[in-house]
Parts: structure tokens; C-alpha cells; sequence
């Protein structure tokens, strides 16, 4: 009875299976399924072009046929898999000039190894429908198996709803699968996917690059097999800040069943790997997610050959011009595929005038190489080269991806001797700005990181040197640690004014999320002079942080009511602040209407007052992709003499916020040049001019005009009206590299780039006969942005590459008459007239060397304008140029 009892049990339990669903397509026994298969890719940009696409397609028939099928699962199958009568065509029409293929057999485009090696069979083991194990020969190049790892990837699916994890060639996806009667759809989420192969982006969003995908499989199904499988994704990269700089790669693979007929037997064995085994000895599990490719570059010049016909683009003479961020591009992608040897020919060989240049793009590269070259070329211990010092850290700073070992070096470099002291100060600049980058990847926790964190933290309150303390409140401003904020809030109370400075402007960079109820009190203190009297500059940055820290209905009304007690040039720049607030529709100005309502704090006495100081913002430029505006604060001292004047231009996308540019000039102390009575609470202030930059989001080291009253009459006498410069270099805005892997096996590489030639330069002249200063802040600039979309099978290569360029210069000119009050004031920005130039051009090549090339472009010229200040300014500027007349 029980020998009966479990027989009927197992035949019960065998019924159940037999009758249970297919969990993935089955094969049937001996029998041979034909089909025919066609993939092909097309690179274009994102709205078309004339002509067509670029791209080509590859079509072959495929044999199908169960070798082996598990004894316990239906479901459990060894499928073999021969491509053959393989075929390369364009995939777009051609003229026959224009077909790099005309001509050309399969066999001459792809070379009589690589054919025999792709119609060579190959294996796929499918258990439920899902890939257990590919099996190809080692032997094979990596592009021929990753195009049968593409059409292998094909025969995986899943006959039921829901949403699951997969490996094909496209790496470990999250895939979701809907199946409506004899047709399943296969969407493949591909921002889930994991390669082996990571590329690299701009931390900023908005001089980012931004991908959008998508990837959907139909199938059909005939009699528990497949009997079509047509599968597209596409692909579109894009520049944030200029979307019609954006490319598209569309891939499309097609699988259609031709009919069968009569196939081989199928073959005995226990288990997979010996039939696999009995089949072919040489056969292994080489994994079905695509593997690296190797690109050769055949004919490439060397980065010395390189170099030598790019060298005279990085002179200085050409650094406006849009052909010397157009080499540094080029040069970068030379050095990263370049040793440490041929990047140190490089350096030595240079010229003395073209070597910084050489710096920022061996420094901007960012590979392991670059940075070893640099630090055996460049000796901190030597003062005298404190110009190529400092300009391998701004690079540092302004460093695309950088990673923990750029922040160890610099962190070796601030412990060991340094020959100049504002080298050693940038160092820990700069060290805070990359701080702040690997925090934003997720890297806080790192050794490094947290070391220099920690350094940063301790800084200020282990020394007692002013200067020290101020480079560890300035490392802090640019790591924006949130843990820094119980320090600015401390040193925004302290008795030197530059500490003052430095702690407000820094909380002024923090999210409002971070501003508590002690910080906003601390902050209306330094305002209201509660504790003690502050300088007028300092008193002017609370304002600017209680403005754009969400303030509450009093903080708003108490500021009101400060002006009138103010003295004379602080109550007309809180008055023009506060119309700039309203006019610019700036996140304070709810509040501040509300507050207006009140007579008392909004009436003629308190909004008639006179002076030159002004607050002013406007739009530069608007458009779909970016926004950038500007604004200009001024403030005077009751002499008439600048005391602050603050310039900042802002880039905001949909999504984030870049603050491009700030410069601020400081003045203090020079009422005894004209016999003038100091304000309150700056009676004896040293004299002293500086400028202080933050350039895209990175604080740069002060630099100092004069300081003492001894400096400043040499500077006086010697004084030739020349800028001073404050920034000049080449700077990395935008660095992107990705593979792309496309489900048919083919791979694109995506490399945008954007290189910037910056000249920022700045000066301060003081005329005592005419009784006239005068402050400029010059910018010069050139931007190249290009973007490289390319699809290289070693055989053939196909691509498009998009970019811009644009030369642009902005000035800001402040003029002032004091020999009368109230003093005339002019204020000035002026663009000139720039260049804008678009290119598109697309490529295909083959191994023989033929190639077909196709350039459009498109030039406009932007005319030239002052930028709009208020009306006030208007009149004033007349006066002045007037009078000057």
C-alpha cells in the first residue's frame, strides 16, 4: 500500500508539472528554427539633420535548434545559434559618393578572421526563459562576441507580468515585462543597468550633460516560441546649458522567424557543461554581459607630435580667442591616453610664455598619470614659481571629477614646506573646493576627506595669525560642510572685519534649510550692532544674508526701521537693496510688501534719502536651457570713496543653480587722501584695496592691491592705470565620457567637452587733482563646447560630433567725482559685440581607411550692449560725462 500510495503520488506531481505554463519560450525537439536578423545603429542629432542619419546595418540568417533539454524542466534548454550569409549596408540611402561601403564586400569590411569567427556557432543556455551561461571561444574578438552576445540577449523573456532583475549584454537591468495574449513587451529600465565600464560627469548640473533612454522589446509568440522579437532603444545626450548642442543614437534590432525544417537530434547528457563539453572542448562560459573593447588608434599622432602643431594656439595673445580653449579640448584628450614620460616632454619643452597653459591641461586631464607628472615637475619649496603653483591648484579646484588621490596630494603639499606663503594659503583653498566635490559624489566619508575636514574644522582657532585664519575661513566657504556653519556663525561676530566678511558671505552660500534660529539671531545682531559697531561693509553683508535666509515678518520690519539711523550711503544702499528685492521679484520681496503695509516702516522720510550707493539685478541672457542674470551692489563711504562694490553673475537651469562669477572690491582707509572724516566705526582702519573672485562656484585666494598707508602712496606715484589680473587660465567646464552599451552588442562612446579661456583682471585709480577714482573689473573670455557621439566596431566607425563657440568680453566700470556730496557716481557694464558659431558634423570610416565626411555650420554675431542699471545711474552718468567733457 505504501509502494502504491507514493507512485500515485510522483505520477500525480508529474501530471502537475506537464500541465503547469511555460515560464520562457520552449524549443521543440528536433527541429530547425530559421530566421532572419537584422540590427542596425543611426547617430544623429536630436532634431534630424539633412541627408539622413549616420549609421549602418548588419543583417544575417540564423539557425536555431535545441541541443539539449534538462530531465527534470522543459524549461531547462541548451539552444545553439549560426549566423551566416552576413551582409553590411548603410542604413539610411546613400549616394555613392557619399557610401563609405560602396564597393566593399562583407568580407573586405569586417576581414576574413572576424567573419569566420561571427558565423561561427555558438550556445545560450536558457532556464525559465531567463540566460544561465553563454558559451563562445575566448579566442574571438570582443566586438564579434559582443554581437552574438547581442542577438543571444534576444531569446530571453519572460511569458508573464512583472518586474524583475536580468543579465544580457546590456548588464544587470531591472527589466518590466507585460504579456497580453500571444505578444509579451520587454521595457528595460536602463538607468538601472550595471557595466563593468563607468564613464564620468561634470558635478555641476548645469554645465552638465543629461542623458535620456529608453529600451522596449515586442515579441510574438507561435506555438511556445518565438516567432518575431523587434526590439529599439534610443539614446539622446544633450549639454544642459544648450540643449540644441545634443545628439541621438538610435539602435534597432529585428528578429523574424523565416520558417522550419527537420534539424539535428537532440543530444544525450546529464548536465550542461558536458554536452558543452562533447560538442566542442574549446567552448566556455564567457558570460553574456558585453565585454570592454579596445579601441586603436591607427595613425594617431603621438601628444609630443600633438602638441607641437597645437602649441601656438596656447600662447597668451590668443587666450581670447575660441582657438585656445579649441587646442585645450584636444590637447586634454591626447594627454589622458598618454605615460607620465611623454607628458613630462611635453612640460619641459614648452615655452615659458605657453607653459601655464600646458599646466591647466595636463592638471584638468585628471588621470593618474597627469597628476604624477605634475608633482614631479613643479617644486613648491621654489617660490619663483608660484605663477605654474598656483595654476595647477585653480585646476585642481576647478577639477571635473576629481577623486581622493588629487585631494592627498594637496594635502601632502599644505604639510610639507612651501616656499610661498599664497601658495600655501591656496592650497587649503583649494583643498575646501574639492571637499565639497567629493561630498556632492557621496565621498565624505573617505580618509582623505575626512582628514582635511577635519584640518579645516580645527584651522581657525589654532592659530592666531590673521591671515591663517582667514585661509581656513575661506577653505571652509568653499567646502560648504554643514558642520562649518557653528563657525561662521562665531567668527561673524569677531572683531576683525575681514573675518566678518569672509563668515557672512559664506553663509550666505548655504541652503536656508541650514540657517537656524541661533545663526539668524547671531546675524541680526552684526546688523542691528547690538554687541558692537561694525564696519559698514560688514553690516551691508548681514542685510544680504537676513535678505536670503527666508526672513520672518520682523527681522523684515526691523530692517525697515533701520533705515534713517543708518549712516548716509548705508540707508540708500538698505533702500535700493530692498527695491531690487521687490523689482527682481526675489524670494524676500512676499514679506517685504507685507512689511511696507506698515506706515511707520514704509513712509517718504524713510524712502527719500540720498546717496550714490545702489543694489541693482538683471537678466544677461534668457532662453529654454539657462537663465543667467547679474547683479551689482555698490557701497560708499560717507567721503565718497568706494568702500565695497560686489559684481556676481548666476546661471540657473530647471533643476540647479551656478554661481558663475563674484568679484568683489574692498576699499578702507583712504578718507586721509582727501582730508575726510572716517563713519562710525571705521575711524582706524588701515589702508587697503584688494579683489576678491569666486569663479563657477570656487573661491579663489584675495589678491591685494595695496595695504598701509606707505604701500599705498608708492602705488599712488607708480599707479599706471593698468589691471591688475586675478584670474588667467583655461579652465575644464564640462567633462562627460560614457559607453554607452546598446542591446544589440554595439557600443557608443559619448565624450562632451568645454573648455573656457578666462581672463579676469581688475584695477583702482584715484586721481586727487580731479578728484576722481575710478574702479574696473574686466572679464575676456572664449567657450568651446563639443560633443562626440561614436559608435567603433574596429571594422567600421560611424558618429556625429556637435559644437559651439562664442569670444565674449564684459566690463564693469565705476566712475566717481568727489569734489562735491552728493558725489557723482557711474556705474557701467558694457558687452561688446561677440561671435556665436554652431557646427555639426558626421563621420563614417572603414578599416581600409575610407572615410566620408559631412560639416554644416552656422555663424551668427551678437551684437554688443550695456547692460540696464537703474535710472538713478542713468542721470548720474550723464552728469559725470558731462562735467568730464
Amino acid at each position: 500500500m505504501l509502494a502504491l500510495s507514493v507512485f500515485l503520488l510522483c505520477a500525480v506531481s508529474s501530471v502537475s508539472a506537464s500541465d503547469k505554463g511555460a515560464a520562457g519560450p520552449r524549443l521543440n525537439n528536433n527541429q530547425l528554427y530559421k530566421f532572419s536578423y537584422s540590427t542596425e545603429v543611426l547617430v544623429d542629432r536630436t532634431r534630424g539633420s539633412k541627408g539622413g542619419s549616420t549609421g549602418y546595418r548588419i543583417s544575417s540568417d540564423v539557425d536555431v535548434n535545441l541541443v539539449w533539454r534538462g530531465p527534470s524542466s522543459k524549461d531547462d534548454q541548451l539552444i545553439q545559434l549560426a549566423i551566416s550569409n552576413v551582409r553590411i549596408e548603410p542604413a539610411s540611402v546613400r549616394s555613392e559618393k557619399k557610401n563609405v561601403l560602396h564597393g566593399a564586400t562583407t568580407e573586405s569590411v569586417l576581414g576574413k578572421t572576424k567573419l569566420a569567427a561571427l558565423t561561427k556557432p555558438f550556445l545560450l543556455h536558457l532556464r525559465n526563459g531567463k540566460t544561465k551561461a553563454f558559451y563562445s571561444y575566448w579566442a574571438e574578438p570582443a566586438t564579434i562576441k559582443n554581437l552574438k552576445r547581442g542577438l543571444a540577449s534576444l531569446l530571453q523573456v519572460q511569458l508573464n507580468n512583472g518586474k524583475v532583475i536580468e543579465n544580457d549584454v546590456s548588464g544587470r537591468c531591472t527589466v518590466l515585462y507585460r504579456a497580453v495574449n500571444d505578444q509579451v513587451t520587454r521595457t528595460k529600465i536602463l538607468e538601472t543597468c550595471k557595466t563593468a565600464e563607468t564613464g564620468f560627469t561634470t558635478h555641476s548640473q548645469v554645465l552638465g550633460v543629461s542623458r535620456k533612454s529608453s529600451s522596449v522589446t515586442t515579441f510574438t509568440l507561435e506555438d511556445g516560441f518565438i516567432r518575431s522579437a523587434v526590439a529599439e532603444e534610443a539614446h539622446s545626450v544633450a549639454v544642459n546649458a544648450r540643449r540644441s548642442a545634443a545628439t541621438k543614437i538610435v539602435s534597432r534590432q529585428s528578429l523574424t522567424l523565416v520558417g522550419t525544417e527537420a534539424g539535428p537530434l537532440e543530444a544525450a547528457g546529464k548536465d550542461v557543461t558536458g554536452v558543452v563539453k562533447s560538442i566542442d572542448a574549446k567552448l566556455a562560459a564567457v558570460g553574456i554581459v558585453a565585454e570592454k573593447v579596445k579601441s586603436q588608434c591607427k595613425g594617431c599622432p603621438s601628444l609630443f607630435e600633438h602638441w607641437q602643431t597645437q602649441s601656438k594656439q596656447l600662447e597668451p595673445a590668443s587666450l581670447s580667442k575660441a582657438t585656445a580653449p579649441r587646442s585645450f579640448l584636444a590637447l586634454i584628450q591626447s594627454i589622458r591616453k598618454a605615460s607620465k614620460d611623454d607628458i613630462l616632454k611635453v612640460l619641459k619643452s614648452a615655452s615659458k610664455t605657453s607653459l601655464p597653459q600646458v599646466v591647466d591641461a595636463v592638471t584638468s586631464s585628471q588621470t593618474v598619470a597627469s597628476l604624477d607628472a605634475m608633482l614631479e615637475f613643479l617644486n613648491f619649496t621654489d617660490a619663483k614659481g608660484l605663477v605654474l603653483q598656483e595654476r595647477f591648484l585653480y585646476a585642481c579646484g576647478f577639477a571635473s571629477h576629481p577623486n581622493e588621490k588629487m585631494l592627498e596630494v594637496l594635502l601632502d603639499i599644505s604639510k610639507g614646506k612651501i616656499g610661498s606663503t599664497d601658495i600655501k594659503e591656496s592650497v587649503v583653498i583649494i583643498m575646501g573646493a574639492l571637499v565639497h566635490k567629493l561630498c556632492q559624489k557621496g565621498g565624505c566619508n573617505l580618509p582623505t576627506v575626512e582628514q582635511v575636514k577635519k584640518l579645516m574644522l580645527e584651522g581657525p582657532d589654532s592659530t592666531k595669525v590673521e591671515s591663517e585664519v582667514q585661509m581656513y575661513l575661506l577653505a571652509l566657504k568653499n567646502s560648504l560642510l554643514p558642520e562649518a556653519v557653528p563657525i561662521f556663525t562665531k567668527y561673524a561676530e569677531s572683531e576683525v572685519g575681514a573675518y566678518n566678511t569672509i563668515s557672512l558671505t559664506a553663509l550666505q552660500r548655504y541652503d536656508v534649510s541650514l540657517m537656524s534660529d541661533e545663526v539668524k539671531l547671531t546675524v541680526n545682531r552684526v546688523y542691528h550692532q547690538n554687541r558692537r559697531i561694525y564696519e559698514k561693509n560688514v553690516r551691508a553683508a548681514a542685510a544680504d544674508v537676513i535678505l536670503s535666509s527666508n526672513p520672518s515678518y520682523m527681522e523684515v520690519k526691523n530692517l525697515l526701521l533701520s533705515i534713517g539711523n543708518l549712516p548716509h550711503e548705508m540707508n540708500k544702499y538698505m533702500l535700493s537693496k530692498i527695491q531690487d528685492i521687490l523689482r527682481f521679484e526675489m524670494p524676500a520681496s512676499k514679506v517685504l510688501r507685507q512689511a511696507m503695509r506698515d506706515m511707520i516702516s514704509h513712509n517718504y522720510d524713510r524712502f527719500a534719502k540720498v546717496g550714490s550707493s545702489s543694489a541693482y539685478s538683471g537678466f544677461m541672457a534668457q532662453s529654454a536651457d539657462v537663465t543667467s542674470t547679474y547683479s551689482l551692489d555698490i557701497l560708499y563711504s560717507g567721503s565718497g570713496i568706494l568702500r565695497r562694490s560686489n559684481m556676481n553673475i548666476y546661471g540657473a537651469s530647471n533643476v540647479a543653480m551656478l554661481h558663475g562669477l563674484q568679484v568683489a572690491i574692498e576699499a578702507q582707509g583712504l578718507e586721509s587722501l582727501i582730508a575726510a572724516t572716517p563713519d562710525e566705526g571705521e575711524e582706524d582702519l588701515e589702508s587697503f584695496a584688494g579683489m576678491s573672485a569666486l569663479l563657477f562656484d570656487v573661491q579663489l585666494r584675495p589678491v591685494t592691491f595695496f595695504k598701509g598707508y606707505s604701500d599705498l602712496m608708492s602705488k599712488m606715484f607708480s599707479m599706471t592705470g593698468e589691471p591688475m589680473n586675478v584670474v588667467k587660465g583655461l579652465i575644464l567646464l564640462t567633462d562627460h565620457s560614457e559607453v554607452i552599451q546598446l542591446q544589440s552588442g554595439l557600443k557608443a562612446s559619448a565624450e562632451f567637452q568645454g573648455g573656457l579661456a578666462i581672463d579676469i583682471s581688475g584695477g583702482m585709480e584715484i586721481s586727487l587733482w580731479y578728484r576722481e577714482s575710478k574702479t574696473s573689473v574686466n572679464n575676456r573670455g572664449a567657450l568651446v563646447v563639443t560633443g562626440n557621439v561614436t559608435v567603433d566596431m574596429d571594422f567600421m566607425r560611424t558618429g556625429v560630433e556637435v559644437s559651439f563657440e562664442t569670444e565674449a568680453s564684459l566690463d564693469f566700470i565705476t566712475t566717481v567725482q568727489f569734489s562735491e556730496y552728493p558725489f557723482l557716481v557711474c556705474m557701467q557694464m558694457d558687452k561688446t559685440t561677440f561671435p556665436v558659431s554652431e557646427s555639426f558634423t558626421k563621420y563614417e570610416s572603414v578599416s581600409s581607411g575610407k572615410s566620408v565626411t559631412s560639416r554644416k555650420s552656422k555663424n551668427l554675431l551678437i551684437p554688443g550692449s550695456e547692460f540696464p542699471l537703474h535710472q538713478e545711474n542713468s542721470n548720474m552718468c550723464k552728469k559725470v560725462f558731462d562735467s568730464s567733457w
